[in-house]
């Protein structure tokens, strides 16, 4: 298991992609080697890029430590799902944060109100 304090959601790096000074000064006070992104996030981001942004996209990913999904992660996910109603993808996003013991920052404030936080933490 990566040694990592934090996982960043998606909703992190979009705003910080779109300009949103808050996500960017966030980002800044970062240590990358701990601090992961999920492969659910690296491909909600590239979905949305074309051309060039593509690439920058790729280099701000590449900074952090990519969490893949496994048969432990997948069972926690499906549990969350059952049991909250979430979208896979943030079943997926919060499974990954609890299995890896990372604090998740995300805005989702669903997630904050339905699981035990203190796994997770909330960019605000």
């Amino acid at each position: 298991m990566p040694d990592v304090d934090r996982m960043l959601d998606s909703v992190i790096l979009i705003d910080h992609l779109n300009g949103v000074s808050k996500a960017t000064d966030y980002l800044r006070n970062l240590a990358p080697e701990r601090t992961a992104v999920s492969v659910i996030t690296r491909t909600e981001i590239l979905v949305g890029m074309e051309g060039s942004d593509i690439d920058e996209a790729k280099n701000l990913l590449d900074k952090f430590v990519l969490l893949s999904i496994d048969g432990p992660i997948a069972d926690k996910a499906a549990e969350l799902r059952r049991k909250y109603g979430w979208k896979l993808p943030d079943a997926f996003q919060a499974a990954l944060a609890i299995q890896n013991n990372a604090k998740l920052v995300t805005r989702k404030q669903k997630i904050s109100t339905l699981i035990d936080t203190s796994s997770l933490k909330y960019l605000t």
